[in-house]
Parts: structure tokens; C-alpha cells; sequence
């Protein structure tokens, strides 16, 4: 009976191991006859990739959104004049200006998830006005249309200005003067000799009002920006009075134009003298950063103005007889068409190189002219760099109006 039972038991358990192999799927291809099939993959429904936009930069503040796009006006943010204009500046010199940064009301309906957020060791948006950018230095850069004030304490925010200043030359040239600042010199600052003015046109007396020559060299031996190589020879090197200044707060535009005057434009009209600079091709300046880092000593504003100089990088203004000629000799001013928010219209003419006597252009290169003899060996060696009045763009083909610059030589007569 036992026997029975064990032999029982075995074919219970041989039945369930054959329907447990008869269930299994096994593959085509080990099945007699079968050939190898691949499985068919499974079709899922793709969604298409939407790219994400780039996270926003709360560290720099973009005037084109808040003024272009989201067409806020000038005094949502900027109240005129700030709270501060009778502190920043003292004494006489103090009158009602922009002189700080918008208070946190003007960003808190915007921007109080920024303000908010929690982000160590301060919410990002907060370095566009203050320095240290922690709860317990509340410390604010200076406003950056401050540029007249030089107080070493007070820390300035190296930027690139979304603006350029409208400033209308041809409407201010015979009024200016009249309005200088206190304490300006006029004999000292006109950039015409008095003795000049009857042999070559002066121009108005209200140029150095905004323009001076920035650090001249004066009565000084030292010619050079900085120590330049010893083995320079007649090669380039930067030299003092080179730029001029150019005007860097409101100090002379608010003396006429004020609230109390009532002269157009008013200090609250922000946007009639600042306009944004639309996105566009960048001007090429006769300008090599390398070479200026070297000979500009990190003078911040010799950098800034030779990287605009979109004629010769190399001309200065403290130079020979350029303090005796008249600056609309080569500037445009007077013209409607002299335009500072379009770079192009203040780019100096070749012809202006010539002079009434003829200084760098002659008609012969025998007479001296500098324009004359580049060119010449130009077309000598194509491989010869114009060093005379440029940095790079001595490199670069001549161009036309170079050449037409110079002066046909008049047949010389025989006598009969």
C-alpha cells in the first residue's frame, strides 16, 4: 500500500513539471522549424520636447523689459529729485537730482517673489543696487549718472549702459558759455589760442565747458601715459592729452535745464536725452584691448574712450598745432546731422587730416604728407602697416575715400 501511494505521489509531481514546461513560451527559434523572429517593441505615444527658457538673471536689471517690453514710464521707478541729492553733494554744489537707485516700493509689485526668496547670503535681485548684499551692510553703489563725484569712499559699479545721451551740439554751441559752472576757467580751458582766432575759425567758447583735455601733459617732461620700452623707437606707445572729457553727470545740463527754468527738457523727462541702444551690429573701433591694457595704466576712462574711436585710435589732441585749431574744423557740431546717439555721424572725415595749409595731406608726398607716404608704401608692400593716425586699422585694405582725399597736382606750365 505504501509503494502505492510513493508511486502516486511521483506521477503527480511528473504531470505538473510537463504542464509547467507546455505553458512556457519559449523562443521561435528553438522550436522545430522555427525561425527567428524579433519581438515587436512596444509603441509609446512621444511627446514632443518643449525647450525650456533660460532662467532670468536677477543680478542685471534690463531696461528693454521693463521699458520696451513691460512700457513702464521713466517715474514708476525714478522719482526726481531722490532723497539724497542735498547729502551726495554739499554746499553749493548740491542741486535736485537723480542721485540714487529706485526705492523697494518700485520693484516690490513685481518682483517680492525675488525680494523673498531664499537665497544665501541675499536674494539675488538685491546686487543691482547694493554691494555687500547682506541684511546688515545695506550699503548702496553710487548711482552711475554721479560721475562727477570722486570720494574714493563711495564705490562705483563697473557696467556697460544700456543708454547713449541725445545732446543736440548745433542748439548749444553760442549758449553754454554763457552759463559756465563757478570757479571755470576760461583762460585756462578754451581749446583755441586767443591769438589763433583772426588766422583760423574759432569755434564757440562753449566746447570746453564739456570738453578738456584729459590729463594733459602740460609743462610736463614726461610725454607718455606710461613708461613706455626702451627700444620703442618710432613706434606707438600712448601719450598724455590724447581724449578729451566728455560730460559724465547732469552738474552742467541741469544749470539750464531745471524745474525752475522751466527750459524742455526737465529733469523728470528721463527719456528725452537717454534712449536705449537698439540691438544691433557693433561699431568696430580702431581699438586693440591687449595693447591698451599695457599703455592706459587701468585708467578707466581712457579705456572707455579709446575703445570708441571709430576714426584714429592714434590722434592727440595735446599734439603739435591741434590745440590751436578750431574743433569744427574736424567735428561736425554745428550740423543738425551731428548726431550722438548714431556714432556714425561723429566719425571724423579724412579730409579734416589735410588742414588749410596742408599738414598730413599734401599733393605730393615730397611735400610732407603723412597720407601720402602710407599709401605709397602700401602699394609698394601690401604687407606695410599704416601707423601714423591708427592702431589696428592700419592692417586693413586703404580705403577709398583715402585715396580721393589727396589733392590732383596742377600741371606744372611751361612758358612759351
Amino acid at each position: 500500500m505504501s509503494s502505492m501511494i510513493i508511486h502516486s505521489r511521483r506521477l503527480f509531481r511528473v504531470l505538473i513539471l510537463l504542464s509547467i514546461l507546455f505553458s512556457w513560451d519559449f523562443p521561435a527559434w528553438s522550436r522545430p522549424g522555427g525561425a527567428p523572429q524579433r519581438r515587436q517593441p512596444t509603441r509609446r505615444s512621444q511627446k514632443k520636447s518643449i525647450p525650456r527658457k533660460p532662467p532670468i538673471d536677477y543680478k542685471t536689471f534690463s531696461h528693454q523689459t521693463h521699458f520696451v517690453a513691460q512700457k513702464l514710464a521713466c517715474n514708476s521707478c525714478h522719482k526726481v529729485p531722490s532723497k539724497n541729492w542735498k547729502t551726495i553733494r554739499t554746499g553749493d554744489a548740491a542741486f535736485p537730482d537723480i542721485s540714487d537707485f529706485p526705492e523697494h516700493a518700485s520693484c516690490l509689485n513685481c518682483h517680492r517673489k525675488q525680494f523673498f526668496a531664499r537665497e544665501r547670503p541675499a536674494p539675488a535681485i538685491c546686487s543691482n543696487c547694493h554691494i555687500a548684499v547682506t541684511p546688515r551692510d545695506t550699503a548702496r553703489w553710487l548711482f552711475p549718472s554721479l560721475g562727477d563725484l570722486t570720494d574714493p569712499k563711495l564705490k562705483r559699479r563697473e557696467f556697460l549702459s544700456e543708454f547713449r545721451v541725445g545732446f543736440p551740439h548745433d542748439k548749444h554751441l553760442d549758449v553754454v558759455s554763457q552759463l559756465m559752472p563757478p570757479g571755470f576757467r576760461r583762460d585756462t580751458a578754451l581749446f583755441v589760442n586767443a591769438s589763433m582766432q583772426e588766422k583760423k575759425k574759432a569755434p564757440p567758447a562753449s566746447c570746453p565747458v564739456c570738453h578738456l583735455t584729459y590729463r594733459p601733459q602740460g609743462d610736463s617732461s614726461e610725454e607718455y601715459m606710461t613708461k613706455p620700452p626702451k627700444n620703442l623707437g618710432d613706434n606707438f606707445w600712448l601719450k598724455k592729452g590724447t581724449f578729451k572729457t566728455i560730460p559724465n553727470s547732469h552738474t552742467t545740463c541741469f544749470t539750464c535745464h531745471n524745474a525752475d527754468s522751466g527750459l524742455a527738457p526737465e529733469p523728470k523727462d528721463c527719456n528725452a536725452c537717454h534712449k536705449l541702444v537698439q540691438p544691433g551690429a557693433k561699431l568696430v573701433a580702431d581699438f586693440d584691448p591687449k595693447l591698451a591694457s599695457e599703455m592706459a595704466d587701468g585708467d578707466k576712462t581712457v579705456l572707455r574712450n579709446w575703445s570708441h574711436r571709430i576714426s584714429s585710435g592714434a590722434f592727440r589732441h595735446e599734439a603739435g598745432e591741434h590745440p590751436d585749431l578750431s574743433c569744427l574744423g574736424c567735428h561736425n557740431a554745428a550740423s543738425a546731422s551731428f548726431n550722438t546717439i548714431e556714432p556714425t555721424t561723429l566719425k571724423v572725415p579724412v579730409q579734416s587730416c589735410g588742414g588749410a595749409e596742408g599738414c598730413h595731406i599734401t599733393p605730393t608726398t615730397d611735400d610732407g604728407g603723412a597720407l601720402n607716404y602710407e599709401i605709397e608704401q602700401r602699394k609698394k608692400d601690401p604687407k606695410f602697416v599704416c601707423t601714423k593716425c591708427h592702431i589696428t586699422f592700419g592692417r586693413e585694405a586703404i580705403p577709398e575715400k583715402h585715396a580721393m582725399a589727396i589733392p590732383t597736382p596742377k600741371p606744372k606750365v611751361t612758358p612759351d
